[in-house]
């Protein structure tokens, strides 16, 4: 079946490959307790994006029995690490299905730009979920060893990344050292750019069903013009044609009255 390449495979890839990475960490390094558990919930999450796009293929397949021969192995990517270790595995095959289809660096730049308000949106909501993920783990592993901190667990840390993204900012948990201060900045500053340009999307979907409306309201007064235009056409050649019949019928009238003009004679 032919792969579609859309914008949210670009955002399915990234968190492809942060679950590859987060496997293999899992696998070769000793991780503290409370990161173990922040990556089982974020497991969760990116579980739920996965199941959301074998829903979207599986709905568009033309052929779902077809689909299923291979789709069997996105539906178990889907089921989250804590419930079948094995369903790990086949995320692998996720990637590699997704980079198959997405062939070289050259494809995903137009993939993303194709249609700009999309690219940014996709572009967005990957840097949004990553921001979120790389923020939590960060901020968790330089305040957890500090006992003045508030940050100390996995809920959290990941509670503090959400609300610092989106530049809430509620307070009730914050960092006191200085790394986790920077991470805290970068992490604002990027979460102002960002629902900007969810903000910006937002509203090129206005601009654009305005442009549509104009887009056919000219359409409508062009295919208008062509009709009048080609009426005019129309009633120039019965003009014509009764100016030549007018023409042949004078011409047929001063025969008639010459041969009449001769009989007398």
């Amino acid at each position: 079946m032919k792969e579609h390449v859309t914008p949210f495979q670009f955002f399915i890839l990234a968190l492809s490959f942060y679950v590859l990475g987060a496997m293999l960490a899992d696998i070769f390094l000793d991780l503290p307790p409370e990161i173990s558990r922040l990556f089982g919930y974020l497991d969760y999450l990116v579980c739920f994006f996965f199941f959301v796009d074998f829903c979207q293929r599986f709905y568009r397949a033309p052929s779902k029995w077809r689909y299923m021969r291979w789709g069997w192995l996105d539906l178990l990517a889907c089921i989250p690490a804590g419930w079948l270790q094995a369903a790990r595995l086949m995320r692998v095959v996720q990637v590699i299905r997704v980079l198959r289809a997405v062939r070289s660096l050259e494809l995903i730049w137009q993939l993303l730009f194709r249609n700009r308000a999309q690219g940014v949106l996709a572009s967005a909501a990957t840097a949004t979920v990553l921001l979120v993920i790389f923020g939590a783990m960060t901020v968790l592993i330089v305040e957890s060893p500090d006992p003045h901190s508030p940050i100390n667990t996995a809920e959290e840390a990941l509670w503090w990344a959400v609300v610092t993204v989106t530049t809430v900012g509620y307070g009730d948990y914050y960092p006191v050292t200085t790394m986790g201060r920077v991470v805290a900045v970068m992490l604002m500053v990027c979460g102002v750019g960002l629902f900007g340009s969810f903000a910006a999307y937002v509203s090129s979907l206005f601009v654009e069903d305005q442009g549509e409306s104009e887009s056919r309201q000219h359409q409508a007064n062009r295919r208008m013009m062509r009709h009048m235009i080609e009426q005019v056409s129309e009633l120039r050649e019965e003009i014509d044609s009764l100016r030549q019949e007018l023409r042949d019928h004078r011409q047929e009238l001063a025969e008639r009255h010459e041969r009449g003009d001769s009989a007398d004679r």
